[in-house]
């Protein structure tokens, strides 16, 4: 299903869970070469990501100077940035069949997303907390996304599906390029608390849950 969806009650579409790896498995040879040719390392967020560019130039931070969570500055081991941001910075980001999800985040700032390959399904609950479901992909005849956009403040999660094809999944590779730059200053995860306050119906909870980190223990 291409076109997206977006809901304030219970009627998400059946969503189409990717089998997630209960122990680290080897990924196929078209995976391990993106890997090695991106020079991709694991996300914190899940799959894989590399540093693409960073713009040159820094601006004045609009975002206030406390962090958005202090549990993810401690989770990466990251001070504060302070009073400025890059004014852009785009990774590479990769879901592969054995990391096949990005969990429940938030970022304070808005990031465009480019396809280069593969398929996946994104959901998005926006600070109304109304979510949108939508898949990702180069069937556009049938409403598939090259390049979407989420706003600052969004709750975002991903996973791989199925591309079609008779080989071996190769993965969803994309580019995230995020204005102002990323920093994790500006990053959250979604805990089991925030969760449950976020997504109201017991239906929709059921099936977004096992999009929540499952490593993460916030302080509070």
């Amino acid at each position: 299903m291409g076109d997206a969806t977006t809901t304030s009650d219970s009627s998400l579409p059946p969503l189409e869970k990717p089998n997630v790896p209960t122990q680290p498995a080897e990924e196929n040879a078209r995976v391990q070469s993106t890997i090695k040719t991106l020079n991709l390392i694991p996300h914190i967020e899940g799959g894989y990501f590399q540093l693409s560019d960073s713009s040159p130039r820094s601006i004045p931070s609009p975002y206030p100077a406390t962090p958005l969570s202090e549990d993810t500055l401690k989770y990466v081991d990251a001070k504060p940035r302070g009073d400025t941001r890059l004014m852009s910075t785009s990774i590479f980001y990769y879901l592969t069949p054995n990391s096949p999800k990005g969990s429940f985040h938030r970022n304070r700032s808005r990031i465009i997303h480019t396809l280069h390959r593969g398929r996946g399904r994104y959901v998005v609950i926006h600070e109304d907390k109304s979510i949108e479901t939508f898949v990702v992909g180069n069937n556009i005849e049938k409403g598939e996304k090259l390049q979407w956009v989420v706003k600052g403040g969004s709750w975002k999660a991903s996973f791989l599906l199925d591309d079609g094809s008779a080989e071996d999944n190769s993965g969803l590779l994309i580019t995230e390029t995020v204005v102002p730059g990323f920093d994790y200053s500006d990053h959250e995860f979604m805990s089991q608390k925030l969760f449950e306050e976020t997504v109201d119906s017991e239906e929709d909870r059921k099936q977004l849950r096992w999009l929540i980190k499952q490593d993460y223990s916030p302080s509070a």
